[in-house]
């Protein structure tokens, strides 16, 4: 497959997410939701773009990474046949899910991650609300897909399609799916995933299926008598555009010049988002972002 597919399935989906966001924009402003909010959808425009250039930049980067791992794989698919696409489909999205994992539970990750978490809205244009800086490392978990056999340009096309799918998940007037909850992330399933509310916290951390959080316990079904509360606990003030990218790097920086010691420096910088020591209260900067403060 070309390694320009993913570009393509991009230029091809854009006018279906143009439309497709008008359409939900129109509806809510006809019956009077607060769905959507200028500034807040401009902001995520100017992260996807952010992260657009980037991942083009890094695109030839990560596929050289790729291609030295499959040239010293360990099987040989022959990429013709279904089970090769669905056995890349179902590994890719459980590589997605230990990203993802990580990206909530070490505080280093969570840095580049609260983006896509900081908004008080939940719409279709939230699913482009993304981790920038996420193309530096994203290769190293999709590293073993190539070691497995799995040619590069196909786990890169794989991966933009799940993209797709993932970003229509971002909709907060979509029902349950019946027994496709069971299976697929839908939208009630990722409504959890983007609440601040302390029972939702870290939940739901797939991107295409929900398998994988009930296998390790990380599914919590969305409850009616609990509504979401969309956000980051701490929510961000200043949302300019600089500070909206790297305001959590600038509380790590903070945590860690006031630190005691080197092992206080590590757990601020790599301990889970909102660790402080025993014998401390936590400040401002040290409360969890995406939780309560964690000891």
């Amino acid at each position: 497959m070309s390694i320009f597919t993913d570009q393509i399935l991009l230029i091809v989906t854009t006018p279906l997410y143009v439309a497709v966001i008008a359409l939900e924009w129109g509806l809510a402003a006809w019956h009077g939701r607060n769905t959507y909010a200028l500034a807040d959808t401009a902001t995520n425009v100017y992260l996807t773009g952010l992260n657009t250039v980037l991942d083009a930049v890094m695109a030839g980067v990560t596929l050289a990474f790729l291609s030295w791992f499959y040239g010293h794989r360990l099987f040989g698919f022959a990429p013709a046949g279904g089970l090769y696409w669905i056995a890349l489909f179902i590994l890719q999205d459980f590589a997605y899910y230990v990203l993802h994992y990580v990206d909530h539970h070490c505080r280093f990750f969570w840095a580049t991650h609260v983006t896509h978490h900081s908004s008080l809205h939940f719409n279709f244009t939230t699913g482009f609300r993304a981790s920038v800086f996420q193309p530096f490392y994203r290769m190293f978990y999709f590293a073993p897909l190539a070691l497995a056999g799995f040619q590069p340009a196909d786990i890169l096309v794989m991966y933009a399609a799940m993209q797709v799918v993932g970003t229509f998940v971002h909709n907060d007037r979509c029902g349950k799916l019946g027994p496709l909850e069971w299976v697929l992330v839908t939208p009630s399933h990722h409504r959890v995933h983007h609440a601040s509310n302390p029972r939702y916290l870290d939940k739901n951390i797939g991107m295409t299926l929900i398998v994988w959080d009930r296998l390790f316990g990380t599914f919590v079904a969305e409850d009616p008598r609990e509504p979401v509360r969309y956000g980051i606990t701490r929510p961000v003030t200043n949302r300019g555009p600089v500070n909206i990218l790297l305001h959590e790097w600038r509380d790590i920086a903070r945590d860690v010049r006031g630190a005691r010691n080197w092992g206080e420096r590590f757990r601020y910088v790599f301990g889970r988002p909102g660790w402080s020591p025993p014998d401390s209260v936590p400040s401002p900067a040290r409360s969890r972002i995406a939780g309560t403060p964690v000891k």
